[in-house]
């Protein structure tokens, strides 16, 4: 319920803000040639480069090809769960989360070729690779690394060296294609730049601005929300990780992450909303980096989880702790930076497409 509120009351207020900014453009537009638009301000005035590329288009449209997949690998594994309680065999829930990773990835392929298309990127190749390999690489470097001091310690925990060598051939021979057949579709379906206002030729220069609307504030202060409403939650998660209870409300895990998502696109908007008031045209990053933020406090959390709810200790229970919460975090992240950026996207192309550009 408070979630609810809270998201009705930003969306509210956003609504009354832009109103009058319509309003203002509006009656600015009427006037007679005599007004000086030297006065003019606000979100309006970039309208020429709030469409421009983001810096580094290539690891920013793999990142956000990858939150796609993760969150079309989340909403199906929850989904499977609920249906067939997966829970209920050991290691079940991480070989249908390997193999449903695996058969999603036309949509990484899809959305980040079709994204970096649209940017006006040429070396397509490249931005396939990196979409294909990139959180496979995180995870099996990280996954090596404490396999390695498993073995030095003689633990249980150890991965054989067959599991390895299966998870780098469906990497190879399942998701490096199906990612090279959707970037192929979608930068064929959907790779046409389709922008509501032109973009100028020359980049107009960043005014400055206070302290709190630079994009390192905005990004820090966006992530605060989102943890807000998932802080129960990653307490019974990080339980049945790390106290080995069985966790089973996957119906409620379900709405708890839609929860999320909700909350993280209307704290991006506003996050954005501010960012192009101050005429600053770098939201791309912004929109992604504040709803990715939450990771931060979701790993400062795991923390607390270790030094006050644990009883581990020693190297290897150190690294094999930080390690996977070093993974969750970040896959969280991607996937709240990339529902953070869609739903931004979609509020940036609707301002724009409504008011009267000259």
């Amino acid at each position: 319920m408070m979630v609810i509120f809270l998201v009705g009351l930003v969306s509210m207020i956003l609504v009354r803000t832009l109103r009058k900014d319509y309003a203002r453009y509006s009656k600015d537009e009427e006037m007679d040639d005599e007004h000086d638009l030297g006065d003019e301000y606000g979100w309006k005035n970039i309208h020429g480069d709030v469409f421009r590329s983001s810096s580094n288009p290539i690891l920013f449209t793999s990142v956000i090809g990858c939150g796609y997949q993760l969150t079309s690998v989340v909403l199906c594994v929850t989904s499977f769960a609920i249906i067939g309680d997966l829970y209920t065999e050991r290691g079940s829930l991480l070989s249908t989360a390997i193999f449903v990773y695996a058969a999603t990835s036309p949509i990484n392929g899809y959305f980040g070729g079709s994204l970096y298309s649209r940017m006006g990127g040429r070396i397509w190749i490249r931005q396939m690779l990196l979409s294909a390999f990139l959180i496979p690489s995180f995870v099996c470097g990280t996954a090596f690394l404490i396999n390695f001091i498993a073995i030095y310690y003689h633990a249980s925990r150890a991965i054989p060296f067959g599991t390895m060598l299966a998870v780098t051939c469906i990497c190879l021979f399942v998701i490096l294609p199906l990612t090279l057949v959707g970037t192929i579709v979608g930068r064929n379906l959907n790779g046409q730049p389709d922008h509501p206002c032109r973009v100028n030729a020359v980049p107009r220069p960043i005014p400055e601005k206070k302290w709190f609307m630079e994009p390192l504030v905005i990004t820090l202060l966006g992530g605060i929300l989102p943890f807000g409403s998932i802080f129960i939650e990653m307490y019974f998660i990080f339980t049945s990780f790390w106290a080995y209870k069985i966790y089973y409300v996957y119906g409620f895990m379900l709405l708890v992450f839609l929860i999320l998502i909700v909350v993280t696109i209307c704290v991006t908007i506003v996050c954005t909303y501010f960012l192009l008031n101050a005429e600053d045209y770098r939201w791309q990053w912004t929109s992604f980096l504040s709803g990715a933020s939450t990771a931060i406090y979701v790993y400062i959390y795991a923390f607390y989880y270790f030094f006050f709810k644990t009883k581990m200790y020693g190297l290897f229970q150190t690294v094999f702790y930080f390690g996977y919460m070093a993974l969750f975090s970040g896959a969280l992240g991607i996937i709240c930076g990339t529902v953070g950026y869609v739903g931004t996207t979609y509020f940036v192309r609707k301002i724009y497409s409504n008011v009267k550009i000259d």
